[in-house]
């Protein structure tokens, strides 16, 4: 009998470790896995090699499991990286997005990334990108606002004229 195997296997393994790392749940039992083949007599090497981790990283596993037991195998709280805003100053940026830029001092009638990026620059002389304004406009809870075409406002004789099914 042949072995069986999975076409396209690169892609496949590229998949199937994103799939692993994409719940607690999974990436427990990978780390469960991991110190399992290594209290069979593999080493960390064999079993990082196998998995598709960093040596390193199974080596905490085994440390981790014989320190704690199971527990040491849990997803532990990750702090991230800290807020370049203080909550002070978000609650400024709060108060000042409910007013026009205009108010503001800057151009502009509505507010975006870009301006509000200028407005924290010019107030807290922290240069904030717009991707990160926009996750600020999302984390206080705005949405995007999008003037209205000209169109919107043109003369209603001309539309209605250059529309297909107007009997001009």
């Amino acid at each position: 009998m042949r072995p069986l195997q999975i076409a396209n296997s690169a892609a496949i393994i590229l998949g199937l470790q994103d799939e692993i790392r994409r719940s607690e749940e999974s990436r427990y039992d990978h780390r469960l896995h991991g110190v399992l083949l290594v209290a069979q007599g593999m080493t960390c090497p064999e079993v990082a090699h196998l998995l598709g981790d960093a040596s390193r990283s199974v080596e905490y596993w085994v440390g981790r499991f014989e320190q704690q037991g199971l527990a040491g195998l849990l997803e532990g709280e990750r702090s991230g990286r800290p807020r370049r805003l203080s909550e002070k100053q978000m609650a400024a940026v709060d108060r000042i997005l409910r007013r026009s830029p205009r108010e503001a001092g800057l151009s502009g009638n509505l507010w975006d990334g870009k301006t509000l990026s200028r407005w924290i620059e010019q107030n807290y002389q922290l240069t904030l990108g717009v991707r990160q304004c926009q996750r600020i406009f999302r984390q206080l809870g705005y949405r995007l606002r999008k003037p209205r075409p000209a169109l919107a406002h043109a003369n209603p004789a001309l539309q209605k004229a250059h529309k297909k099914n107007s009997k001009s």
